[in-house]
């Protein structure tokens, strides 16, 4: 049964999945939901904490595809889906730029990043992704070998994961423009 089937009909089964999670997997929502917050408010960072966001979704979004489908046999033409997907995100959003107010402070190689809710919804989407997943097969494990539902969520995971690194890359290359002189 499918978990948006079984909870449309079963509400109150929310209630057992979530006693059935591992204590570790609120933690890591706690964890990710207070750096998602962190990026709502105005803030320094230098390009070292800029990069590690997206390489920390990054992760967990191909640790998401190799959990779900590392059995399954198709691994490497999910890898391959995945990275075009993430470079599809990447070659969409490259050209736009960075968020509006950003700017970057060559005296102290420091970027000014307004707030933003976006980073919460990509780090919430790929959370969410993560989890439904561990959930419809904890419910349905055979369906880890059903291809259709592989591709779909390595290609979320792809998506959101390049949403993450466009959205970093576009705000680095502030440091590569020349500083103009006053005079």
């Amino acid at each position: 049964m499918l978990l948006t089937t079984l909870l449309s009909q079963h509400p109150s089964a929310i209630v057992d999945i979530v006693r059935e999670t591992p204590v570790w997997v609120g933690a890591l929502l706690a964890g990710l939901l207070a750096l998602g917050y962190s990026a709502t408010r105005a803030r320094r960072v230098a390009a070292s904490r800029l990069a590690l966001m997206p390489l920390a979704m990054l992760g967990l979004a191909l640790w998401g595809v190799q959990s779900a489908f590392g059995a399954s046999g198709h691994l490497p033409a999910l890898g391959a889906l995945w990275a075009l997907c993430f470079a599809g995100a990447l070659a969409l959003g490259s050209r736009a730029a960075a968020p509006a107010g950003t700017r970057f402070d060559p005296a102290s190689r420091q970027f000014l990043l307004p707030g933003s809710w976006v980073p919460m919804v990509l780090i919430l989407g790929v959370f969410l992704i993560k989890y439904s997943v561990g959930v419809q097969l904890a419910l349905e494990p055979t369906l880890a070998r059903h291809l259709g539902f592989a591709i779909t969520v390595t290609a979320l995971y792809g998506l959101l994961s390049g949403l993450f690194a466009v959205r970093s890359l576009r705000v680095l290359r502030l440091a590569a423009r020349p500083v103009l002189q006053a005079g």
